[in-house]
């Protein structure tokens, strides 16, 4: 091939071989862009899925682009190419030949961290088994970046055998610097394994935090919580922590909503009125059936619970919310009792209180009450009350009288 191109382009002058070169790159481009790539799109779109049609998205432009380079990267390493120049073959490989396939290379490792990365969020909720694809891309854009960063350095000469062993003594001091990192890196990957939860659970931790998965990273889990806020969790302390996962296996939930009635209610119709309200309840499943049930009997009432199924842990709150006010009004409108504690609360005055601690303490006293000031002056008076009877029997006594 190299003689026949040769013997071509002999009789060429070095601004017509350009000419040549730059027109067979482009007329390739554009007969890929128009022709191929068209082609591509109307069959895609005839098919059910849409992750081909990412693929040809993505893949447009590299395509496109690595046409047009190829010619001049193939025409600059033909000799008859570097003959017909006026410029000898290394200075042409060096403008021609390594910026052509650097820009390649760029261009495919931007299109297949794109193509991961719209694939990963096209297929992120279609399954338990693509839990793990938001840790995939973030993992496949490091793996893209430092491929892409060694393939240049590579075809551009440099030597990166030395960059290994520095990246190794650095790695081993990154490595301790950085090692809250790199456990939760390996704590993201050992939550997919066991399968612990995916993206849109609603997860309750051990420490008290609850809220739904919104974002996977390599570093950390993103929880979205009741009062729409964003709490950020390291994996590693996922990774060692109790997580309740309330959306798996499924994710209806039961409901317990407790109901107290007086003694003597009559229970068949208890429970049938709360069976039928839990059944006119839109947030309440029809199956498993709402069904009451009698717990114990409590100092104060019959201590029921309404056990029923939502589908969904975040709809439980209002769920309850509707329950409780419906159970009130609907008992109140049948007229049964709600009952609740009372209480008897005996009040005890002042004097009451002093003559019983003085009653006491003279009982304590060998059983002799002690006199006090005000008993010795009552005494007093009594006595004198009685000698005055005494002196005037009739009551004629004009001192008595006053």
């Amino acid at each position: 091939m190299s003689q026949h191109l040769s013997s071509f382009l002999s009789g060429l002058s070095a601004l017509e071989v350009t000419a040549l070169v730059l027109l067979i790159s482009v007329g390739g481009a554009f007969v890929m862009e128009k022709v191929v790539i068209r082609l591509l799109f109307r069959y895609t779109s005839r098919t059910e899925t849409s992750l081909d049609n990412i693929v040809v998205q993505e893949l447009r432009w590299p395509i496109v682009v690595t046409v047009s380079l190829t010619g001049i990267f193939l025409f600059s390493r033909a000799p008859a190419v570097a003959e017909a120049f006026v410029v000898d073959a290394a200075t042409l490989n060096d403008f021609f030949g390594l910026p052509s396939l650097s820009v390649g290379i760029v261009v495919w490792a931007w299109a297949l961290n794109r193509l991961v990365n719209r694939l990963v969020d096209a297929v992120k909720d279609k399954g338990s088994r693509y839990d793990f694809a938001p840790v995939f891309s973030n993992v496949w854009t490091i793996v893209v970046s430092v491929g892409t960063i060694g393939a240049l350095l590579y075809i551009w000469g440099i030597e990166i055998t030395p960059l290994f062993a520095g990246a190794g003594i650095a790695g081993i001091a990154v490595g301790f610097a950085a090692k809250d990192t790199v456990a939760n890196f390996f704590g993201g990957i050992a939550l997919y394994f066991d399968d612990t939860y995916k993206i849109g659970d609603y997860v309750v931790l051990d420490s008290g935090e609850a809220g739904t998965v919104v974002k996977v990273g390599i570093r950390s889990t993103t929880l979205l919580t009741r009062d729409e806020l964003l709490v950020t969790v390291p994996n590693s302390v996922l990774n060692a922590a109790k997580i309740i996962n309330e959306s798996a296996p499924n994710r209806r939930r039961r409901l317990k909503v407790p109901v107290g009635v007086a003694y003597g209610t009559d229970v068949d119709e208890f429970e049938d009125l709360l069976t039928d309200i839990a059944l006119d309840e839109p947030l309440v499943l029809d199956s498993p059936r709402p069904r009451p049930r009698l717990r114990r009997f409590g100092p104060d009432a019959l201590e029921y619970e309404l056990v029923c199924w939502v589908n969904s842990p975040l709809k439980r709150g209002k769920a309850t919310h509707n329950l409780n006010r419906e159970i009130y009004k609907r008992l109140n409108d049948a007229g049964i009792g709600i009952p609740f504690p009372q209480r008897d609360v005996h009040v005890h005055s002042a004097d009451a209180e002093a003559t019983g601690q003085s009653a006491a303490a003279g009982l304590s006293n060998g059983g002799v009450r002690k006199p006090t000031r005000a008993r010795e002056a009552a005494d007093e008076v009594v006595a004198g009350d009685v000698a005055d009877a005494d002196a005037d029997p009739d009551g004629d006594d004009s001192a008595y009288d006053e």
